[in-house]
């Protein structure tokens, strides 16, 4: 394990910082979304990731968006309309998280508010339930915490030359509604073709929460094995069936995109 993945097990820094090689402000990715339906896959909509610097109380931030959205086409099928929205510090620290969800009949929201006192981690959570209610709640921890945005984001710098197949990587993630064990875990290397027509060589990354005692699937990256580590393909388990996304467009990405087989 290398020095800055030790770093970040242990989160021993207390601003939960971590350096960025993967990407820079302007990168813009964008996707074909498929559902499972009736065992077909059916062509659904689209999703849009945009990384760009902005600011946040004051001081220079990355915003990052994900947005998914499924067609009228489908919507009798699956609904889908899912806003996920994140701040980080330019040294990757999460400072917000929001993430609006309508998926099937249900819609949520979810926030985290980050701040870092005496070296702490304390986090703001809310939840607007599907029934319009709301819940709120407020904890310190010694350890630092993520949301899927964020750690997304950090795990696109991390270097993973010396991991082998089964590697795990450890971290609390908060929903706005409580901290949840959650992983990473290598799978190893394969090559995808993404919906632009050209293949890729890829690292695979499920995304994995601890649920009734056992890790639950959320989602499987295939992401670019280079040092952009672009998302070419996500496998998404959702609660009302599954999803798949592949990439259509890049733009503004922070390195070149060595892992396009000729």
């Amino acid at each position: 394990m290398t020095v800055a993945l030790t770093c970040f097990a242990l989160a021993s820094n207390a601003q939960c910082s971590f350096r960025n090689t993967a990407f820079k402000s302007g990168e813009f990715l964008s996707y074909n979304l498929y559902y499972n339906w009736k065992f077909v896959w059916v062509k659904a909509g689209t999703a849009a990731m945009y990384t760009v610097e902005s600011r946040f109380a004051g001081k220079p931030a990355y915003r990052a968006s994900l947005t998914t959205r499924g067609n009228s086409k489908v919507d009798n099928m699956f609904v889908l309309r899912d806003t996920l929205l994140c701040y980080n510090t330019l040294e990757l620290a999460p400072l917000y998280y929001r993430k609006g969800a309508h998926e099937g009949s249900r819609y949520t929201v979810d926030e985290v508010f980050y701040t870092y006192p005496n070296g702490n981690c304390s986090v703001k959570m809310h939840r607007q339930h599907a029934d319009g209610t709301h819940s709120w709640e407020r904890h310190t921890y010694e350890d630092c915490v993520y949301d899927m945005m964020s750690i997304f984001l950090r795990a696109r710098s991390f270097n993973p030359k010396s991991w082998k197949e089964g590697f795990v990587v450890k971290f609390p993630i908060a929903d706005g509604n409580g901290r949840t064990p959650a992983q990473l875990r290598y799978k190893g290397k394969t090559v995808i073709k993404a919906d632009n027509g050209a293949k890729y060589r890829c690292l695979q990354l499920s995304y994995l929460e601890l649920d009734d005692g056992k890790y639950k699937n959320i989602v499987d990256f295939y992401v670019s094995d280079d040092e952009n580590h672009v998302p070419i393909r996500l496998d998404m388990f959702l609660k009302f069936g599954s999803a798949k996304a592949f990439l259509v467009g890049m733009k503004g990405l922070a390195n070149p995109m060595e892992s396009q087989l000729k």
